[in-house]
């Protein structure tokens, strides 16, 4: 009698491409892709953008919030959060099967034909779980289904050229463009960001650049200037700017998180229109908000 013992690496990269760590699936978005979209957060994500509008995203272990409006301090939740009547508590973070989301995602299908939209892959960094969101492209693209995905290409270089095959757009983040702010802010590697966005582009894939307009991080007219720089010998015609906002900023008490851009208002309109109009004197066809 024999018996082989499977490596325990080889295990995790089996159990990461069966299953994956969802916190949220975003039904009926006109943003992050044409059409209506169904967006697809992936949890887990090795980055610490100050102004991160998901900070569960941030751990890839499932959590527990507690909301305090909707608690009626009944106490059934020190016996078993599962059984809270008022649903004040909420997961954070929903382990699936591929089948299981693609049933999630397909209930959408008839708002995908009609309305030329389809999937979108975010995050987090979908790039944290890129094993299984290959495996979910290919599902929906052999559907007919549009892919795409949202990522700062902070990851594996070859996972992520992999995914690209099976996308019909790349929406490739951009962040601050000096490299050595950009790693104490944030965490990524500049360069090897920069590298993959050049070999997704060398692969012939459909990468669409974006710059969030950060106040006092990316928003500055220097900064916009380097990433008009890099772009530049790519040839691209097509440029997103993603004006800052306050929509994550209740998330970060309910994590345990301090949130560095309490007081920081979102920019006015006219404060993003120099931006706007430097862009498309670059010759980018400009989408404010993604």
């Amino acid at each position: 009698m024999t018996s082989s013992v499977v490596p325990l690496t080889d295990c995790r990269v089996k159990r990461a491409e069966e299953r994956a760590r969802i916190f949220n699936i975003q039904r009926y978005s006109l943003n992050d892709g044409a059409g209506i979209r169904t967006l697809v957060f992936f949890k887990g994500c090795p980055l610490h953008c100050p102004w991160c509008s998901n900070p569960e995203s941030r751990s890839r272990e499932a959590a527990f919030i507690r909301r305090e409006a909707k608690c009626i301090h009944c106490g059934t939740c020190a016996l078993d959060v599962d059984e809270c009547p008022s649903g004040a508590y909420q997961q954070m973070g929903t382990e699936y099967t591929l089948d299981e989301l693609m049933a999630e995602v397909m209930k959408d299908e008839v708002f995908f034909r009609v309305s030329g939209g389809g999937v979108t892959l975010s995050g987090g960094e979908v790039l944290s779980q890129a094993a299984f969101a290959t495996r979910l492209l290919k599902r929906l693209k052999a559907l007919g289904i549009a892919t795409a995905v949202e990522t700062t290409g902070h990851g594996s270089r070859s996972a992520l050229l992999e995914m690209a095959k099976h996308s019909d757009e790349v929406l490739y983040d951009f962040k601050i463009m000096d490299a050595k702010r950009a790693h104490e802010v944030t965490g990524i590697n500049l360069k090897r960001a920069l590298d993959s966005f050049a070999a997704l582009c060398s692969q012939g894939s459909h990468v669409i650049p974006r710059l969030p307009l950060i106040p006092g991080y990316t928003m500055t007219m220097e900064n916009l200037e380097r990433v008009l720089e890099f772009l530049a010998p790519f040839g691209l015609h097509e440029l997103h700017l993603l004006p800052f906002h306050q929509y994550g900023a209740n998330k970060y008490k309910l994590v345990g998180l301090d949130y560095a851009m309490a007081d920081i208002p979102p920019p006015a309109e006219e404060e993003v229109e120099p931006y706007v109009r430097r862009a498309k004197a670059a010759g980018y066809e400009v989408t404010v908000g993604g």
